[in-house]
């Protein structure tokens, strides 16, 4: 008697064509799927496509000289004689200095502060008081930069401020901070950090509540307290958070922000605080002078791609994983 012997069935044929159309349905099913979530993204991408995209287009001005009543078509074409001159004026040495110092104290000062506020507010374990603490590091963010800088003038200044009256009554000599050079940084410097530093947690508080609970238990049964097992398990975790902030920071070193060091500079204190911001402003704005100042923003934006890519370049070589 034999046996009989069966084949075990083997995978089903698909022809080429049935994977090819089985591709094509694909991205349009998942379009379907997940339709609500791409809805909620049409504010956003509607948002970067005007206000951030098109405006692109009248960069062209920065090589041209450009005329309002002849518009871009009609204006001359100058090629590269604006960024010449901004190059071999004075004027940039002066913008160049104060604008890269004050970014090297944003980020020896200000950055490291979200991070460091995070931490001690993961350590908090009451809920409404960690709360409560949370809701008030956060108000300043959403006040306007012209309340900030008229709160800190009603605090310092010269004439009726809270902290100059503390000064006299203590027997000193009233302090112009709004108005001496030398304290026009740190009070930059200052009002940065109070009113961003706050909402700056929010990112690295979302990285920290990712972190394995098991690793602090472990931490601890080996005897580590809450300042080791900061040290060695939660920065470690959030280091890639970390490097992308960094990065994003890096992109804006030479973007200060116009409304903030408008609001605090002032004629005495104009040679450490005129930085690209308020001299697109000034020479754009005020002088009418406006293929130069595209130019000079051409630039500064120029600078800050290139660090970004670079930035990103350095991170991805040390292993981490970097912006893209």
């Amino acid at each position: 008697m034999t046996a009989a012997t069966t084949e075990a069935p083997g995978p089903p044929q698909v022809s080429p064509g049935t994977d090819r159309q089985r591709e094509r349905r694909r991205p349009r099913g998942a379009l379907l799927r997940h339709r609500t979530l791409y809805l909620m993204a049409v504010p956003g991408i509607v948002y970067f496509l005007v206000f951030k995209y098109a405006p692109m287009g009248g960069l062209v001005i920065a090589f041209q000289d450009y005329m309002p009543f002849l518009g871009i078509g009609g204006s001359p074409w100058v090629g590269l004689d604006h960024f010449v001159r901004l190059f071999t004026e004075d004027t940039f040495v002066l913008l160049l200095r104060n604008t890269l110092v004050i970014s090297l104290m944003l980020l020896v000062f200000a950055f490291p502060v979200p991070i460091v506020l995070a931490l001690l507010l993961n350590e908090l374990r009451g809920r409404y008081f960690k709360r409560s603490v949370q809701s008030v590091i956060y108000l300043p963010h959403f006040l306007s930069w012209v309340i900030v800088a008229s709160i800190f003038y009603v605090l310092l200044s010269t004439d009726g401020g809270s902290i100059n009256n503390l000064i006299v009554d203590a027997g000193g000599e009233p302090v112009p901070f709004l108005t001496d050079p030398d304290w026009l940084r740190p009070l930059y410097i200052g009002q940065e950090i109070w009113k961003g530093a706050g909402w700056g947690t929010i990112v690295y508080l979302a990285a920290i509540t990712a972190v394995d609970t098991q690793l602090y238990e472990a931490a601890e049964l080996d005897g580590a307290g809450r300042l080791r097992q900061s040290w060695h398990i939660t920065l470690p975790a959030i280091r890639p958070t970390i490097i992308v902030m960094f990065i994003l920071a890096i992109g804006d070193f030479l973007e200060l922000g116009f409304e903030h060091m408008f609001l605090v500079m002032n004629s005495l204190n104009r040679e450490v605080g005129e930085i690209f911001d308020t001299y697109v402003y000034t020479t754009g704005i005020q002088n009418g002078q406006l293929s130069y100042a595209a130019a000079v923003g051409l630039f500064k934006g120029l600078v800050g791609l290139l660090l970004v890519i670079m930035a990103n370049r350095l991170a991805k070589r040390f292993g981490e994983e970097g912006v893209y």
